[in-house]
């Protein structure tokens, strides 16, 4: 079976003035020795087809032309069926933005599938399938097209690109491109925004093969971290800020992007140091002698 959108090794059935009429089996020829086509045959065009004689294979990329007419090419694309690639936008349009995927024709990324406003010459993440009408066509919604069993383990540093962000769940990821994860909201302190790349340290595994992702080292590092944090603040507010281990998350969050208990870890550990004093009405830096 010739399937759309992939890459395949089909056979030449016959030779003619428009190029070769490729199969997915083997010739078979009548008395005059020209072959019978199968039901099901598909055109290598003129230019890409010299060379080859009946019963060659040749791998081929399945998809529509310029005419909406099945066609094969040599061409590879840079994304095939229900994969997920980085492609660029060339153009922006009344029906959605067009992508180039390598071949002639530009893949089209409808509005309807973009998870945010795309402009001309951005790289986005998209995955490739077959819409209703039957057409190749592209979605920035790639969560169901994302691998689960990464080859990461808990505390491994990864990279990936930001695709999609809920109030309900948080921020997720596909690390590498290819493998699915997730920032719950409980560990994001500051947005970020969809196309974004991003380090990220792995929390867990989940039993179903995801992973869950922190933008924060393990405790006793983001700690460090933090207290630097605080104390070039306190440096550039001129050695005092109005907020203590009682003051409110929110503002604690708006002022350092901090959680309260970060936050109170960290003045813990320059009060402990002595670099600081802790008072009702917030943090005093102490002076060097």
């Amino acid at each position: 079976m010739i399937k759309l959108g992939e890459i395949q090794n089909l056979t030449v059935m016959e030779i003619t003035d428009h190029g070769l009429m490729l199969g997915d089996n083997k010739p078979a020829f009548d008395s005059n020795d020209r072959a019978l086509l199968s039901e099901e045959t598909i055109l290598l065009p003129k230019n890409q087809s010299k060379g080859y004689k009946l019963g060659d294979k040749v791998n081929v990329f399945v998809y529509r032309d310029s005419e909406d007419r099945p066609v094969a090419t040599t061409a590879e694309p840079l994304i095939t069926l229900n994969k997920v690639a980085r492609l660029k936008v060339k153009e922006v349009t009344k029906i959605g933005a067009f992508l180039d995927w390598g071949l002639t024709k530009d893949l089209l990324l409808p509005f309807r599938e973009q998870t945010k406003k795309v402009e001309k010459n951005d790289e986005v993440l998209v995955a490739l399938y077959i819409d209703k009408t039957g057409r190749l066509s592209s979605t920035m919604k790639i969560y169901h097209y994302l691998l689960p069993n990464s080859p990461y383990a808990a505390d491994d540093r990864v990279e990936g690109t930001v695709y999609e962000v809920s109030g309900n769940f948080g921020t997720f990821v596909a690390v590498d491109d290819i493998y699915s994860a997730l920032i719950p909201k409980n560990e994001l302190f500051h947005p970020i925004p969809i196309g974004a790349r991003i380090e990220c340290r792995v929390v867990k595994v989940t039993d179903d093969g995801r992973l869950t992702l922190s933008t924060r080292e393990k405790i006793h590092l983001q700690m460090d971290a933090d207290a630097r944090l605080v104390l070039l603040s306190l440096h550039a507010a001129g050695g005092f800020i109005p907020l203590g281990d009682k003051s409110s998350p929110e503002a604690i969050k708006a002022r350092f992007g901090l959680s309260k208990a970060a936050y109170k870890r960290a003045i813990g550990a320059l009060y402990r140091a002595r670099e600081i004093s802790i008072d009702e009405d917030g943090i005093r830096e102490i002076p060097k002698d």
